[in-house]
């Protein structure tokens, strides 16, 4: 299994990534390593990434979710993942991906993203976030959270459900 955690800045991915991993006996990886500088340079200056910065970083990630299948390894990656098209990247020739959605509601975003600190994504960039964010479809494999609990109840939350189907 290859969890994907997506969503906007500021919904929690790298806060629930340890916890996830450690529960799941994960290997993991944070999608904004997969960056270029380009992109990180772009999106600290304020300015939304293009769906052509996009796709190398994508298929970046995409690539790494396949090394992880042939190695038989199960794994966990964060990724905002925001529209469709950008998913059906990540999962395609990847039957193990599973979309995990984060969801607080926009005042929780709005609240995390003006007390982080240190992160090259600007707090200005969460409506271009929101807009651009579409909602997982019924035929993808995942599910949403939206809970605003700690990280370790929603890493616990997470788990349960994959264990359940997705309840």
């Amino acid at each position: 299994m290859t969890v994907v955690l997506m969503g906007v800045s500021g919904s929690g991915k790298s806060a629930i990534l340890p916890g996830l991993v450690a529960r799941l006996g994960a290997v993991a990886a944070e999608g904004d390593a997969f960056h270029s500088a380009a992109n990180v340079r772009k999106m600290a200056s304020g300015r939304p990434l293009t769906d052509e910065d996009r796709e190398p970083w994508l298929r970046s990630i995409a690539a790494w979710i396949g090394e992880r299948e042939q190695a038989g390894e199960t794994a966990v990656v964060t990724c905002s993942a925001l529209r469709r098209g950008y998913r059906d990247i990540l999962r395609h020739g990847h039957p193990s991906v599973v979309f995990v959605h984060l969801a607080p509601d926009r005042a929780e975003l709005e609240r995390r993203l003006a007390s982080r600190s240190g992160h090259y994504m600007p707090a200005s960039l969460l409506p271009s976030q929101l807009a651009t964010l579409e909602p997982l479809e019924a035929d993808e494999p995942g599910f949403e959270v939206t809970s605003t609990a700690g990280p370790d109840a929603v890493a616990e939350e997470i788990v349960n459900r994959l264990a359940g189907g997705f309840l």
